[in-house]
């Protein structure tokens, strides 16, 4: 008698069909529609309940619809009065100039005295992090200047330099510098204790040791403090204008709040979080780039 395979044991050997290869490109778009959609859903969602929200001729707060209309020169005209060349840009003094003017003045601040507090901050807390009677020194009096507000160094720096430009730098400086030295400096004292020896057994120079050893250990605790200074640099920068006056997109949503804009405002907030998600973007690129080169 031959007894037939048990047709559970044939369905355990077979393999499921292949599916076909996919194109790259597909693949990419696939990708970014799935990183991007839930957003794009969620921001629709959040439009269509505000613009339910205020429709009414007597709400006090503009519609989507409203800030359309009463703004659509602001919003379709960035760059009016703005001439952008390959290196540089020039903003007509005088005249009627378009958000994006004050923005690239307010990111021309930030990018100086960002770029200042980076490295200052990086080699103080490099410096607090391997020396521990500098620790002991310095890390008391970080930690009580970190807590005094930036708008309360405005008039200080206003003393000292006399001129809204140099003042403003000083601001986005000691505004963000403390996150990246406090942070380096916890990246370097968390090195573990094999790297430290690997590193005398081989000897290494101070600059080997730094390139080989340091940088890689510290990247991920460097760039976390690079990331939260970039976005303190951008909101101290645009409270600063906002006071002070002058040029800027703090200035410019100062102006429109006088000027009874409120649509302006709003316009001028979104491209404010635009602008801060795109720093913390690049600087969060940069920190991959350098971890995976270290």
């Amino acid at each position: 008698m031959i007894l037939p395979y048990p047709e559970q044991a044939i369905a355990r050997r077979s393999f499921e069909p292949f599916s076909a290869p996919v194109h790259p490109l597909v693949r990419k778009a696939r990708e970014v529609a799935a990183s991007t959609l839930p957003t794009m859903v969620l921001v629709g969602a959040l439009l269509l309940f505000w613009q339910l929200l205020c429709a009414s001729p007597d709400a006090n707060f503009p519609s989507p619809v409203k800030v359309w209309e009463e703004s659509h020169d602001v919003i379709m005209h960035p760059f009016k009065g703005v001439e952008m060349g390959l290196t540089h840009f020039s903003i007509q003094d005088g005249g009627d100039v378009g958000i994006a003017g004050h923005v690239l003045t307010s990111l021309s601040r930030v990018l100086i005295g960002y770029s200042i507090a980076s490295v200052f901050g990086v080699a103080l807390g490099i410096l607090i992090g391997q020396s521990v009677l500098a620790f002991r020194a310095l890390d008391p009096l970080f930690q009580v200047l970190r807590t005094v507000p930036p708008l309360a160094w405005l008039p200080i720096s206003l003393a000292i330099f006399q001129q809204a430009q140099p003042s403003a730098i000083f601001l986005i400086f000691i505004t963000a510098i403390w996150p990246v030295i406090l942070n380096t400096a916890a990246g370097v004292q968390t090195i573990p204790p094999a790297y430290r020896n690997v590193a005398k057994v081989l000897a290494l120079n101070p600059i080997e040791y730094f390139v080989r050893i340091m940088l890689p250990a510290t990247v991920p605790h460097m760039f976390t403090g690079l990331r939260i200074g970039v976005g303190m640099s951008w909101l101290a920068i645009v409270a600063a204008e906002m006071v002070q006056g002058g040029t800027g997109v703090g200035f410019f949503i100062w102006d429109s709040y006088n000027s009874s804009l409120l649509t302006d405002t709003i316009v001028a907030l979104v491209w404010i979080g635009m602008v801060g998600f795109t720093l913390d973007r690049i600087v969060a690129f940069a920190g991959r780039i350098i971890g995976r080169e270290g």
